[in-house]
């Protein structure tokens, strides 16, 4: 008898073929002697849509909605139907004696595997695999550890929880809003107090007023200190400043408190994914989706990073018997490693194990396997870089500073010294200060002001590094999430990115038509910490959906009875040449276009002409597409010159370059030369002969 396991993905089936012996391989699935590995392709199956489940909701009108069945039910994504009917087809077989859950080892991941259990309707034991890292020795050990499924069940709950939230939320406030206002409004429970975020901050600088402010310094050798005040932008006017400078001058300076304190700061726990995708933005500039796929590639592909999409910094206990062979396989990443690895170094920062702040997924690590520096490309090569860095920091002892605060008084006003000498780098590596400055209590200090002009500015706009700490803030999406909210909100043409986030015109207007309630991200807060207590068995589905569904009949009650106005600012005044109906800008990946808003009309064209590759007779420049009344042709924006397109049969007939150069130099051979007059004379007279 045989155990049918199912991956999330192919590569990942492939790996687990590898270490089980599956050798025999097939269109859909890996077979060896006690095991057939097959593969999702990510969510084979999802909740029915509206007009799956009831006729009159095909039409999008404000009178069916509210929409709540009282059964969604779940049907195959076209696409992908094909390996969703292999994986039935083995099921099936009689020579299987149980199923085995091998999907990533998290909500989503649970979720994929339970809908195609239900699908196949299996009713033979079901397993989980649960494991952080794909190397053979992962793979091995979680395979030796298997456990019943039934121990997930909770698990799933909370996945089915959420599917299903969104689809009542984000199918019926979409709806009302898009049949309201008669045009494309997308919202959901996270995705719409995202953008608020974002258009939160927006209104801050919007309302900022730069204002000059001063600051009194007192010198004292090498060292400055301000004077302290609640609010150190409230003196704003010069001449009072200077009043109060000369105020001061009249007075003796005293040391009046001296503290001393030494201070150890311990190197920084593993990375997160969020902290992990908010670094690689501020150093690198990747985007947050951009860094996921990258680290998915270490751990599914290369296979030397845990599992990425982890919520937890922090380490279980057992997993201390594995960090001298982590250490082992990167001791060749630096000269630092290398002499770590050397002396079997211990962890240092023994605060890292934590089994109770460890929930699906520990902190990022490598594995016990070695990197092959040069199979990495550049961007997988600095996550990789940041990884490992992060871990050999547990190894190496604590920054060790003595800190001293020196309070200087001049009648009621106070001044604050701050030095710090460094005693021991520790894992940052830094020499210690300079320019120590000798204080004593009770010591006369000479008045030395001088006045500091500033201006105050305004709070920065959010890129996506912090914008993600502000998600996190509030429980808005998972970590495994993030990413495709911020992505779906540019793609809706909500939000842009430029060299930070801006809310788009459509987004700001989306903000004051949606329902109260979802611009915060208090109900969403609320309703995350719910499928979390779902997933621990703290709390009831059935009492969640109730919620749901009373949240999602109020939601549209207050979209229906909401008196809003609302612009279309994609609409241009331009008008179908089909219909005359006016015509809709549209981003798309090609670039803008116009599409005609006519009920049955499909008209659409490209905003500005498409560049080709194909280069310009006269300036040898790149030409635009050019769609005319007699079909498409190439121009030249630079000299005007145009050219007709081929179709496909005219491109095979059209001569090659190669076969021009043939031709060229077949024709151009030098003629033979002519006759000479004497030789033409001669060959007469022979012929006379």
């Amino acid at each position: 008898m045989k155990q049918l396991i199912l991956a999330e993905k192919p590569s990942v089936a492939k790996d687990l073929s590898k270490v089980l012996g599956a050798k025999e391989k097939h269109k859909a699935y890996y077979e060896g002697p006690n095991v057939i590995v097959t593969w999702a392709l990510g969510h084979l199956l999802g909740l029915k849509m509206p007009e799956d489940l009831n006729n009159e909701w095909q039409a999008w009108k404000m009178e069916t909605l509210p929409m709540i069945p009282k059964q969604i039910g779940i049907k195959p994504l076209p696409k992908t139907n094909h390996q969703l009917k292999a994986i039935k087809q083995l099921a099936s077989r009689k020579d299987v004696s149980e199923f085995v859950i091998a999907t990533d080892a998290g909500r989503e991941g649970e979720l994929v595997a339970r809908w195609i259990l239900e699908w196949i309707r299996f009713d033979k034991p079901v397993k989980r695999l649960w494991i952080s890292s794909q190397t053979d020795k992962a793979i091995k050990t979680g395979f030796a550890k298997l456990k019943s499924a039934k121990e997930y069940d909770a698990l799933y709950d909370s996945a089915l929880a959420r599917a299903k939230a969104d689809w009542l939320v984000g199918l019926n406030v979409t709806r009302a809003l898009t049949v309201k206002y008669e045009d494309n409004l997308s919202a959901g429970r996270v995705q719409t107090p995202t953008l608020a975020l974002v258009r939160s901050r927006e209104k801050q600088i919007e309302r900022f007023v730069a204002q000059h402010y001063y600051q009194i310094d007192l010198t004292l050798g090498s060292q400055h200190a301000l004077l302290v005040q609640k609010n150190p932008y409230a003196l704003t006017d010069q001449t009072k400043a200077l009043e109060q400078i000369h105020s001061l001058e009249q007075q003796v300076g005293k040391v009046t408190e001296i503290k001393e304190k030494t201070k150890k700061e311990h190197a920084p726990l593993p990375y997160d994914l969020t902290e992990l995708q908010q670094e690689a933005n501020a150093r690198y500039g990747f985007s947050a989706k951009k860094t996921l796929s990258i680290v998915q590639s270490l751990y599914e592909f290369h296979k030397i990073v845990s599992y990425p999409r982890t919520d937890s910094k922090y380490l279980t206990r057992d997993m201390k018997e594995t960090m001298d062979e982590r250490l082992q396989a990167v001791a060749d990443f630096s000269p630092q490693a290398k002499s770590l690895a050397k002396t079997h170094a211990k962890v240092q920062q023994t605060s890292v194990f934590n089994d109770a702040k460890v929930s699906d997924h520990h902190g990022l690590l490598p594995t016990e396997q070695r990197a092959r520096y040069e199979k990495l490309s550049n961007d997988e090569s600095k996550i990789y870089q940041m990884i490992v860095t992060r871990f050999l920091g547990l190894f190496l002892p604590a920054y060790v500073t003595r800190q001293q605060t020196i309070t200087v008084t001049f009648g009621s006003a106070q001044f604050v010294f701050r030095q710090q000498e460094v005693l021991e780098p520790g894992f940052k590596a830094e020499k210690g200060e300079e320019n120590w400055e000798h204080f004593e209590n009770g010591m006369t200090v000479k008045p030395n002001f001088s006045l500091k002009k500033g201006l105050t500015t305004p709070p920065k706009p959010l890129n996506e590094g912090t914008l993600l700490g502000q998600m996190e803030k509030f429980h808005l999406g998972t970590p495994a999430t993030r990413a495709e909210i911020i992505e779906k909100l540019i793609k809706s043409e909500l939000m842009e990115r430029t060299n930070h986030l801006v809310v788009s015109k459509k987004g700001k207007q989306l903000l004051e038509l949606v329902n109260p309630s979802l611009v915060t991200p208090d109900l969403t807060k609320k309703w995350e910490e719910q499928l979390e207590a779902i997933a621990t068995k703290q709390y009831s589905l059935k009492q969640f959906m109730n919620e749901i569904e009373v949240e999602t009949t109020q939601l549209v009650k207050e979209i229906k009875q909401s008196q809003a106005k609302y612009q279309d600012f994609s609409l241009t005044q331009k008008k179908c040449p089909d219909c005359g109906a006016l015509l809709r800008e549209k981003n798309t990946r090609d670039g803008k276009i116009y599409v005609c808003t006519g009920e049955n009309c499909s008209y659409r064209r490209r905003k500005d002409p498409k560049v080709s590759n194909h280069r310009c007779p006269q300036c040898h420049r790149k030409m635009e597409i050019i769609d005319g009344k007699n079909g498409a042709f190439f121009r030249c924006k630079f000299d005007g010159t145009t050219e007709k397109m081929l179709d496909k049969q005219a491109k095979k007939k059209k001569m090659t370059k190669h076969e021009e150069r043939r031709l060229v130099k077949k024709y151009s051979q030098a003629e033979e030369p002519e006759e000479s007059p004497l030789a033409a004379a001669l060959k007469a007279a022979l012929n006379q002969e």
